[in-house]
Parts: structure tokens; C-alpha cells; sequence
């Protein structure tokens, strides 16, 4: 997945890349590359898989992203607060469905 990038970034990085490492390695080089980027995803998905198992319940959603300090705090209050009914509320007199 190429985030980012339109078409005519991408087919200056292809004319590039042929300019470099050129067109008889293009294909070998081409595959290495996918490989390493999918060892990569593989890798980043276990890890997070692993944290998640190690870190318990509630925590079962958690993403890559939510481990920016400033995100999980943002998070975890929030999921704090919508549990939390305020006590003194109000009690209306008249029940609004028999009007």
C-alpha cells in the first residue's frame, strides 16, 4: 500500500529506480523489496498482537498508534468519562412520553 504518493511521484521513483539499479536488476531488486516490506508488516503485527496479550483486558483494540502517549491518554479518559453517569442529576417531574 503506497500512501501519499499520486501517480506521477510514483513514475519518477520507477525512473529512478531503473536509473540506478538498473533494468536487468530491476525485477530481482523489485521482489527483494517486497519481501523485506512484508517481513516488516508481518514483524509490526506481532508486535502489537504480543503487547496487546501481555498488557490484558482492555486493551484488546488497541492500534500502533494508540501508543502515542498524547492518543492513549486522550483515549482512555475518554472511555473513562462515557462510563461515568453523573449522580446528581436531575430527575424531571413530568415523564416527557405522556405528553
Amino acid at each position: 500500500m503506497i500512501f501519499g504518493i499520486g501517480p506521477g511521484e510514483f513514475l519518477g521513483l520507477a525512473v529512478l529506480a531503473i536509473f540506478f539499479v538498473g533494468p536487468e536488476r530491476l525485477p530481482k531488486f523489485s521482489s527483494d523489496a517486497a519481501k523485506f516490506l512484508k517481513k516488516v508488516k508481518n514483524l509490526a503485527n506481532t508486535a502489537t498482537s504480543e503487547l496487546r496479550e501481555n498488557l490484558g483486558p482492555g486493551f484488546e483494540n488497541l492500534q500502533p498508534s494508540d501508543l502515542n502517549p498524547k492518543t492513549f491518554i486522550k483515549k482512555q479518559l475518554a472511555g473513562t468519562l462515557d462510563e461515568e453517569k453523573p449522580r446528581n442529576a436531575a430527575k424531571p417531574k413530568i415523564d416527557p412520553d405522556s405528553l
